[in-house]
């Protein structure tokens, strides 16, 4: 098996709507001094945390894993036993796999493999 270089790219917490995401990332900010990234579903507060501006996946958010192959790293959590929800799949211009969600909770949160 080839290095999969698996880490943690970000933490995505479940907001009710855009109000309550921004006042999080708001308080993250004048707490840590996170900058802030408005995209059009979230608010990054620095690179690792998500704030999502309605209920995303996961009872309490997500945990983004990065990895350098998605393709291979799906088809090794596979030989582990896990299942992966074929429909939250996306793919980049070149039709490559870059985003997968493992198709059960991890304590709560929901895992997906994301392309570094």
């Amino acid at each position: 098996m080839r290095d999969l270089d698996f880490e943690v790219m970000h933490v995505g917490f479940n907001c009710k709507d855009t109000a309550e995401a921004q006042q999080t990332a708001d308080l993250l900010l004048s707490l840590f001094g996170f900058s802030e990234t408005d995209t059009p579903i979230s608010v990054f507060s620095s690179s690792k945390i998500e704030i999502m501006k309605k209920k995303g996946a996961g009872t309490l958010g997500h945990i983004a894993i990065g990895t350098t192959d998605v393709p291979e790293a799906k088809k090794y959590l596979e030989g582990k036993g896990i299942e992966f929800d074929d429909g939250t799949a996306a793919y980049n211009e070149n039709g490559e796999l870059k985003l997968i969600y493992l198709k059960n909770e991890i304590a709560g949160f929901a895992f997906h493999l994301l392309k570094k």
